[in-house]
Formats: C-alpha cells, sequence, structure tokens
C-alpha cells in the first residue's frame, strides 16, 4: 500500500548517521542522498540495495517536529538476531530505548520486537513475526 514515507529531521548528518547503523541489521541502505552541507533541502532515502527508498529523511532544521502519541513506524526485521542488532546499534548511535527486544506475545505467538525513538524524536520498531 505504502510507496514510502519521509520523516523531517533538524540535523541530516546526525539523522543519516543514525539510520545508517539501525537500519543496517534490518537489510536497508541508504539508497541515494542529496546532501549540501549548510544548504535547507538536504535529503537521503533507504531501502533494499538496487531499489528505491521507503523511507527518507527530509532536513527542516526550523520546523522538525515528529508525529504526535500512536504514530510509529514498524520495520521488517530478517530474523530474531536482526531485531537485536537494530536496537543496539540504535542505541549506540543516539536513540533512545523505548522496548528492549523481546517476544510481544499480545502481539501474537511470533511477534518479537524491539522499540526506540530516533534522534528527532521519532517512533520506530523492528518486528520479526515469524517462528524461528
Amino acid at each position: 500500500m505504502l510507496h514510502h514515507i519521509s520523516f523531517g529531521v533538524s540535523n541530516i548528518e546526525r539523522a543519516a548517521t543514525f539510520y545508517d547503523a539501525a537500519l543496517a541489521p534490518l537489510g536497508y541502505v541508504r539508497v541515494w542522498e542529496d546532501l549540501r552541507p549548510g544548504e535547507m533541502g538536504q535529503a537521503v532515502g533507504y531501502g533494499i540495495a538496487g531499489g528505491g527508498d521507503k523511507l527518507a529523511l527530509k532536513f527542516c532544521a526550523e520546523d522538525q517536529r515528529p508525529p504526535g502519541p500512536g504514530f510509529h513506524l514498524a520495520l521488517a526485521a530478517p530474523s530474531r538476531q536482526g531485531v537485536v542488532d537494530f536496537y543496539e546499534a540504535a542505541i549506540e548511535h543516539g536513540g533512545t530505548g523505548n522496548g528492549s527486544p523481546g517476544l510481544r506475545p499480545h502481539y501474537g505467538p511470533h511477534y518479537f520486537a524491539a522499540f526506540v525513538i530516533d534522534p528527532d524524536g521519532h517512533h520506530i520498531e523492528a518486528v520479526f513475526n515469524s517462528p524461528d
């Protein structure tokens, strides 16, 4: 259903460093970039190598605000270990833990997820929802 989603970020370099690290364990990479230090309108896009972007980060220095309560972006992980590695990389690169890796049986018997808040306040989740 979704083609891609964009997040506004207050510091494109910090955000790109965070997402480069946090998304790598999930198999997602930077697929394009428009970086011009000191200028507005900079952006980077993430997706599967060789494909288009599914997540874009856009530099919005002044009016950047994350969506309000109830919104988060859930990203598919390739394995439970991918979820763990996502969480650890996100925390190591400036994210805030919002639910450590583990089973969430109230979402389903195989729902293994971790939740973080990125440096700009966006809520993101990595999830693997399959038997081992």
